[in-house]
């Protein structure tokens, strides 16, 4: 039934996210893991239609966000106003007041804005005024970021990048690819072709499934192993930290689950590893000189680093 649901909701967001497939289901993992998405590429790319297209096709209430200089914590988490009828304050709601939140370019924007969006991604409520308000549940954040024209942006510290459970990098399309989009565009209305195949009751359930994917000890240790690995590497000033190693866990079920599994074997680890851990790591200058990236780094502790011996298949 899952399979059936996830097959059907990555058709319709191939209508108008054409040539990356995998990029359209890690998205889909990582939202089944209950985890926010850091799209970091060029403009122009999809990385706000791909955004769109998973709120309409999972049944999400969505709101978007454009993040500029100027964009206030208050805008995210919404603010007090006085209702002279009533004498008292009244709440009114932020952009963080929904399943699924877009935030544009959050680079764009100031350390107090981009602080008030990474706490509400972690806690999954907003407090104003003394008064705790709770976020609909699940509440999933897909924050999008270029590297392209950064000057007056505002980086995410590595404390704040932690917080996203992946970052992914969507890339140009193949020629193929291209062609097609330039075929298939019909203008402003393209996100109208995307129906509705989940629901919010059916996401919540699938949240919930992945806690009952198994993962056997033998696993956690490697899992535990591949980031003590990280941190203890030449070139890393900081590794992947206990939050990091929680998030692989969690996304390695949600592969598991795409690949027809209930439990999780040592490969959903290994293909999920670098785009969960390369965002949380912090490079010692030494490794810029010499041209060594979070990539390298988690490409040779994977290859260092020794997968365990599984006796039998698991049941």
């Amino acid at each position: 039934m899952i399979i059936e649901q996830s097959e059907q909701v990555m058709k319709e967001i191939k209508k108008v996210f054409i040539g990356k497939d995998e990029i359209v289901e890690k998205v889909l993992m990582a939202i089944y893991a209950g985890g926010h998405v850091l799209l970091e590429d060029a403009p122009g790319v999809g990385k706000t239609t791909l955004a769109l297209a998973f709120s309409r096709a999972l049944g999400l209430s969505y709101k978007r966000i454009q993040f500029t200089p100027d964009t206030m914590p208050s805008d995210i988490t919404g603010f007090s106003v006085y209702n002279k009828n009533t004498g008292e304050l009244e709440y009114k709601p932020g952009a963080a007041d929904c399943h699924l939140l877009l935030g544009d370019e959050i680079n764009r924007t100031s350390p107090k804005t981009q602080a008030a969006l990474l706490e509400v991604m972690e806690e999954g409520s907003v407090t104003v005024d003394g008064v705790t308000h709770v976020l609909p549940k699940p509440f999933i954040c897909i924050a999008t970021q270029n590297h392209y024209g950064t000057a007056g942006t505002q980086a995410l510290p590595e404390s704040q990048l932690d917080r996203f459970m992946v970052r992914l990098s969507i890339g140009y399309p193949e020629r193929d690819s291209q062609v097609q989009i330039l075929k298939s565009r019909k203008g402003s209305g393209d996100l109208d072709l995307v129906n509705a195949r989940m629901n919010l009751d059916d996401v919540k359930e699938i949240q919930g499934y992945l806690y009952s994917i198994r993962i056997v000890d033998e696993i956690l240790y490697y899992i535990s192993d591949l980031c003590s690995a990280t941190r203890e590497h030449s070139m890393v000033e900081l590794g992947v930290s206990p939050r990091g190693a929680a998030a692989l866990a969690q996304f390695a079920r949600a592969r598991a689950v795409l690949k027809e599994r209930d439990y999780v074997v040592p490969d959903d680890v290994r293909e999920v590893f670098e785009d969960v851990c390369a965002h949380r790591l912090v490079m010692k200058p030494q490794a810029k000189i010499e041209g060594v990236t979070a990539h390298d780094v988690l490409s040779q502790v994977m290859k260092d680093v020794p997968g365990p011996a599984l006796g039998g298949k698991q049941r």
